[in-house]
């Protein structure tokens, strides 16, 4: 399982020209998902993002989690994060799961999230192509 954060004053997603999701301050997070990973790496994976001090507090140092600011989060399935450049100029996305595979252990780990987070108005995006 491969992440990327991006804190964020406002988000959101677009598709079809219609706004899937839309958050204020909070998170972005692309999760990329492959057979091998297990629910073992979704709760680290969770238990680091809900925890992780990357805002800023009163006196503008990074020492405030998700939970302490109450902020939503938008999470974006991307297979692309598993995509190999070694060889060639076209990436190889071999060890990207399957949609079969990575649906289920994404919606896991949104469920998860929410659960660790505590509230359900948090905004999940499903982006399987």
């Amino acid at each position: 399982m491969k992440v990327v954060l991006q804190r964020v004053s406002q988000a959101s997603v677009t598709i079809d020209s219609k706004i899937v999701a839309d958050i204020q301050k909070g998170l972005l997070v692309l999760v990329g998902m492959e057979d091998a990973d297990t629910q073992e790496d979704i709760d680290w994976l969770v238990g680091k993002i809900t925890k992780i001090r990357i805002f800023d507090d009163e006196n503008h140092v990074m020492n405030l989690s998700i939970q302490d600011i109450d902020g939503d989060i938008i999470v974006v399935s991307q297979f692309t994060l598993h995509a190999s450049t070694k060889k060639g100029n076209r990436p190889s996305y071999i060890k990207a799961s399957k949609p079969e595979v990575a649906i289920p252990l994404y919606e896991n780990f949104v469920k998860h999230l929410e659960t660790e987070l505590g509230k359900k108005n948090t905004v999940f995006v499903i982006s399987m192509n």
